[in-house]
């Protein structure tokens, strides 16, 4: 990959890396094609090799099923997907009368990119998270939490939904449908794992009594198990890198659109930790800002890149400011509702301003006295 020295060309490195990721969900559907092919020709008197041979040959007849079924999937989830991710998340559409703050400082940044309003949403939980969602600009939605709302001042929820609004111009809304999708055709072999292993050991069973061709017929259903298995487990590699590298490009592109990566930063170390949702199926976390839960098992079985990476290329590459871990104080009024996140060490020390002075005159700066180290006593 190129050496990113920039959010500009942090954001092409991202969008190369995901079109080479997302050309990998076809070959795997290939490739469970023809684990299928495997178990349908596994009943035929054949050696190992003429097995592998005849089911190659049978692929123009496998892959169109797969084909369909991987097409009605698409053709419920494009038509569907808003709906459904309503009634998983609970989210309740908004008006400008009903969320005056937070409808007007979106409408703010889409008349700044000349961008059509998202439909606005709220899901009435404490966890700090967000998400985008739609399949083209015009059909965007953006979804916040309650705590988001109580926790976040101006300037951070700016950038949240900058960062929301950056996935919508994107298309990662659209291409999480895809990346789902895709995961959910591959995943479903895996998930009748059991009940396929308990066929398979009949038949080994039935072959090696009633059959004498060195049981070739079972082990090929054993290798097509070992197919559909290990396409589950790169399927879902794939959907979590997939998910890690459209936050570092939302990320970046918040940044690019509000020109404050503080806020941003500082918006961050407020979610952190703060956004666990684990009533949510594990595909709507993967869109949302930020999801613990789905962030175990290291870098390959996380959605979400840790917090410390992102906040980490805020800095070096948007040239933001870090504050640090932060701490939840709550008010002791029950009325007040708000949510209050300070940073645990006190923020970076500042720079005295400089008075200015005309072009081209000079400018006096203080050295510290210092001693030689030989008479530092």
């Amino acid at each position: 990959m190129l050496p990113t020295i920039g959010l500009r060309t942090h954001i092409w490195n991202n969008l190369w890396k995901t079109v080479l990721l997302l050309a990998g969900f076809p070959l795997l559907l290939l490739l469970l094609s023809y684990a299928f092919a495997l178990i349908v020709v596994s009943g035929e008197k054949h050696s190992l090799g003429q097995g592998f041979r005849a089911a190659a040959a049978t692929m123009p007849y496998v892959l169109p099923v797969v084909l369909a079924v991987t097409g009605i999937w698409f053709a419920i989830a494009w038509a569907a997907n808003q709906r459904i991710l309503d009634a998983l998340t609970g989210a309740k559409p908004v008006t400008r009368k009903e969320e005056p703050f937070l409808w007007n400082t979106l409408e703010e940044l889409c008349i700044s990119r000349g961008e059509p309003m998202p439909r606005l949403a709220v899901i009435e939980s404490d966890a700090l998270n967000a998400f985008a969602s739609g399949l083209s600009r015009k059909t965007g939605a953006v979804t916040v939490t309650r705590g988001l709302l109580n926790a976040l001042d101006r300037r951070e929820l700016r950038g949240v939904l900058a960062h929301e609004l950056t996935h919508i111009r994107n298309g990662d809304a659209r291409l999480a449908v895809v990346a789902a999708v895709f995961a959910g055709v591959l995943s479903l072999p895996g998930e009748m794992l059991g009940r396929m292993g308990r066929f398979g050991r009949i038949s080994i069973g039935n072959r090696s009594s009633n059959r004498d061709n060195n049981g070739s017929g079972g082990w090929l259903v054993l290798i097509a198990l070992a197919i559909m298995a290990l396409c589950y487990v790169l399927a879902i590699g794939l959907r979590f890198a997939l998910s890690r590298n459209r936050e570092f490009l939302a990320d970046a592109g918040a940044v690019e659109l509000t020109k404050d990566p503080d806020a941003m930063i500082t918006a961050l170390r407020k979610i952190d930790a703060r956004s666990a949702m684990p009533a949510l199926p594990g595909q709507v976390q993967a869109m949302m800002i930020d999801s613990d839960e789905e962030r175990v098992g290291g870098k390959w079985l996380a959605t979400h890149p840790a917090m410390a990476d992102r906040i980490n290329a805020l800095v070096r590459f948007g040239g933001g400011r870090d504050p640090g871990p932060m701490v939840t104080e709550r008010s002791e009024d029950p009325s007040d509702e708000t949510i209050r996140i300070k940073p645990i060490m006190p923020g970076p020390i500042q720079a005295p301003p400089v008075e200015a002075q005309p072009w081209g005159a000079p400018v006096e700066v203080a050295v510290p006295e210092t001693k030689p180290w030989w008479r530092r006593g």
